[in-house]
């Protein structure tokens, strides 16, 4: 983990979002980026937290109700603990895990992500998000998942590091066919639909910092659904996704300004 290689001089998404969520896998760097950003954004704490426990909610719905037992989670991000495999693992302890990041953050964090229980298992790639070909054509995916069974495919708070002139919908296009009927998309995204100043001046704090982002809105984040089935309630604020609880009245839509869904590859 020499910081020749992981440029903690700079600050990283990764290590900016594990400092929302409390973690301590951070620098000076980093931790500067997210106070300038919490100047700005008082509320991406609440977004982060909100987001992770959207994806918990996602994983066990799909290992639970939808009994899906093959997942491919790509942009992992800094392990946090429980990870996706920790999740569905404890639903259906046979589950397999492939995660996927280009990160060499990610990847000194990676034998965090490769424990599990010994009927599942777990691997990870060093691969990016920008290829699928590398990705679903790994050796090490081929020797976890059965790619002509259904799996779950999860785009957690990535899709918004991908600008559109990059061609986010075609991106998600390529994984989602190459993948059977019966698969799943797990999504999640930014948007600037309920806070649009104060998005315009995040995006600012982390632009001059190189590192780019693209907020979209509810409309637009649901077309990276178009042609899957949505699981009930749809395209929705993280928080409003079948929560384990009552909603907290003091927590705003605005505070989150997440929005995710889970679908179906008919």
């Amino acid at each position: 983990m020499a910081g020749s290689d992981l440029r903690t001089d700079r600050p990283h998404t990764a290590r900016v979002y594990d400092y929302y969520l409390g973690g301590k896998d951070h620098y000076p760097a980093d931790r500067e980026a997210a106070e300038k950003t919490l100047a700005v954004m008082p509320n991406v704490r609440t977004m982060a937290r909100q987001n992770r426990a959207f994806m918990r909610r996602a994983t066990r719905y799909l290992a639970g109700e939808a009994g899906i037992r093959q997942f491919l989670d790509i942009g992992t991000g800094i392990p946090t603990s429980p990870n996706l495999h920790e999740v569905a693992q404890s639903v259906a302890p046979d589950s397999r895990i492939v995660y996927a990041d280009n990160d060499p953050i990610v990847l000194a964090y990676a034998r965090a992500l490769l424990g599990g229980t010994p009927e599942g298992r777990t691997a990870y790639l060093d691969a990016d998000l920008h290829d699928p070909e590398s990705i679903l054509g790994a050796p090490e995916l081929r020797e976890t998942l059965d790619l002509t069974a259904p799996v779950a495919l999860s785009l957690v708070a990535i899709m918004h590091f991908v600008q559109d002139k990059d061609d986010p919908y075609g991106l998600v296009r390529r994984y989602l066919d190459a993948l059977p009927a019966g698969s799943f998309l797990t999504l999640s995204q930014f948007s600037d639909e309920l806070t649009p100043e104060e998005t315009v001046e995040a995006i600012k704090v982390y632009s001059s910092r190189g590192l780019l982002g693209q907020a979209r809105t509810q409309v637009e984040i649901g077309r990276f659904f178009d042609g899957l089935d949505l699981v009930d309630p749809g395209v929705t604020l993280v928080h409003r996704w079948r929560p384990d609880e009552p909603l907290d009245e003091s927590l705003t839509d605005a505070a989150v300004s997440i929005f995710g869904g889970v679908a179906r590859k008919p």
